[in-house]
């Protein structure tokens, strides 16, 4: 099958050279003439621009836009949109709010433009594993892009679905972020509470070890922290600073919104945003206060 790739970035250089390998004709475009270098190098069809790749493509064309959510993204399929015919697709792989993705399936519909939203899991390991793909859009369009699905995911029949309507797969990518965080912050507070206990000397990597074979708690996470751990027991180096990109908020604010209690996804968010306050201004207040109801001593900064 033919399709244009639009963002060559790590996940979407995979995406493309595994694409090729299974036997898909790939027109690559991205602002960086070096990185379409080197997806020629790994057999796709290099494009100048967003009309060249446009201009290589077959009729009804399919174009995947692998770009940064937000303007990034909003921009490059309203460029498309007046490049691309009544018939043909775009597909958003980035991590689009959901509701934005709506608006822009209106816009493209106006023109005939059909939209397909994947939410895409599997980060650098997709290439060698798969990719798990939530994917959005009417039926009949999702089904002309099988082969496509078929051939980026862990097996043909594995790991990608239509979620629904167009956008419900981005929605449901987002809530799928959401219970990472929660995921990740109970492993980040267990390892961080046997770390402290100092009398027992424990391997944490050992443990992770030993945590992979029968146990509940066994995830594809656990081992990515194992790694860490034997590579780096005490994690020296790393700053305790977390960013988050966007997915957690907006799944708690729909939680909110649909009246639906989500504590330990709420908690994590709060804990990654909590991280990055380098005044911890909440916390001195807090001293500050029981210095006042209770003459609590105040511990000064050096």
């Amino acid at each position: 099958m033919e399709l244009g790739l639009i963002g060559l970035g790590k996940m979407g250089a995979n995406m493309t050279e595994r694409l090729v390998g299974g036997g898909h004709d790939v027109v690559a475009y991205d602002r960086n003439p070096e990185a379409v270098e080197q997806a020629v190098e790994k057999g796709a069809r290099g494009a100048e621009s967003l009309e060249d790749l446009v201009d290589q493509l077959s009729t009804p064309k399919y174009v995947w836009v692998m770009v940064p959510a937000g303007e990034p993204t909003n921009s490059t399929l309203d460029a498309l949109a007046d490049l691309l015919e009544p018939g043909c697709t775009a597909i958003d792989g980035g991590n689009s709010f959901y509701k934005d993705t709506q608006a822009t399936a209106a816009k493209l519909a106006a023109k005939g433009i059909h939209l397909v939203d994947v939410g895409v899991s599997g980060g650098i390991w997709g290439l060698a594993e798969g990719y798990s793909m939530m994917v959005g859009g009417d039926l009949d369009t999702v089904e002309s892009l099988r082969p496509i699905f078929e051939t980026l995911a862990p097996a043909r029949d594995k790991g990608w679905d239509r979620m629904g309507p167009v956008s419900s797969g981005h929605f449901v990518k987002m809530i799928h972020n959401g219970i990472e965080y929660g995921m990740m912050q109970s492993y980040a507070e267990g390892f961080a509470i046997m770390q402290n206990k100092e009398e027992f000397d424990l391997d944490l990597g050992n443990i992770g070890r030993v945590w992979q074979h029968g146990s509940v708690v066994r995830s594809w996470l656990l081992d990515l922290t194992i790694e860490a751990l034997e590579e780096n027991p005490t994690l020296a180096g790393i700053a305790p600073y977390v960013p988050d990109s966007g997915e957690g908020r907006w799944t708690v604010a729909e939680a909110i919104e649909l009246n639906v209690a989500a504590p330990v996804i709420t908690l994590a968010l709060m804990r990654r945003i909590g991280s990055r306050d380098e005044v911890e201004f909440s916390d001195r207040v807090l001293s500050a206060m029981r210095n006042r109801f209770g003459g609590h001593a105040i511990k000064k900064e050096d």
